[in-house]
């Protein structure tokens, strides 16, 4: 089982933030946002549910512009971004490592913290994934959101599986790998900017590391 937003799917679109930004009068540079941004979601990662839009969005826009912005035009902000979101782009290492995986004869799922489980399925049409993956799991139509294990639990029940059958590979080390792992399931933390030498929970820096890891395991004797 898959993340999306930052492990198949790459959000992160700087210059059409900021030229949303710059139309309700806030001047702040593309490099000013992402990093706002990137530190927002590992703030979030580290928190016991996750923030809304509008709150997330609150602390970036504050971080980047260097001074509070008001809720009003963080709410307007949020919604002309739904409005005008280009399809997100999916990571170049993803449609090997798919391919890779389902060689392999490895069933495959999303979980998601997402507004519903249409919208991912529409994010997956974009990227032209939406018949590699048999199960999507959504925050916003369970009602419940990682890095609670029960939304863990929930799609391993769908799947018929135990647990301990199952890995999640997500871009969070707490909401994803932790959370799965608390769940029972086999947890791989996707750390992108990371080094790759990370145990605990067992990191990956690129999907392409991802399909020979887990043979490598299959390949090890069940004590």
């Amino acid at each position: 089982m898959f993340d999306l937003g930052g492990t198949l799917i790459d959000e992160r679109d700087p210059i059409a933030w900021a030229a949303v930004a710059e139309r309700l009068g806030l001047r702040i540079e593309p490099e000013a946002i992402v990093h706002a941004y990137e530190a927002a979601e590992a703030a979030a990662d580290e928190a016991d549910a996750p923030p809304t839009s509008e709150r997330l969005w609150t602390d970036v826009l504050a971080a980047a512009a260097g001074a509070p912005v008001d809720a009003a035009r963080v709410a307007t902000f949020v919604e002309e971004l739904r409005g005008s979101a280009a399809a997100p782009l999916v990571f170049s290492d993803v449609p090997a490592c798919l391919e890779a995986l389902g060689r392999d004869g490895r069933r495959l799922g999303i979980v998601s913290n997402s507004r519903s489980e249409a919208h991912v399925r529409a994010v997956l049409a974009h990227g032209r994934l939406s018949e590699t993956f048999e199960l999507v799991v959504s925050s916003g139509t369970e009602g419940i959101a990682k890095p609670n294990p029960e939304i863990f639990r929930r799609a391993v029940a769908r799947l018929g599986l135990p647990p301990g059958r199952v890995a999640h590979v997500g871009d969070q080390r707490r909401r994803d790998a932790l959370a799965a792992r608390a769940a029972g399931l086999e947890a791989i933390w996707l750390n992108r900017a990371g080094t790759g030498y990370g145990t605990d929970p067992p990191e990956i820096t690129s999907l392409s590391e991802l399909p020979p890891l887990l043979r490598e395991r299959d390949a090890v004797p069940v004590k």
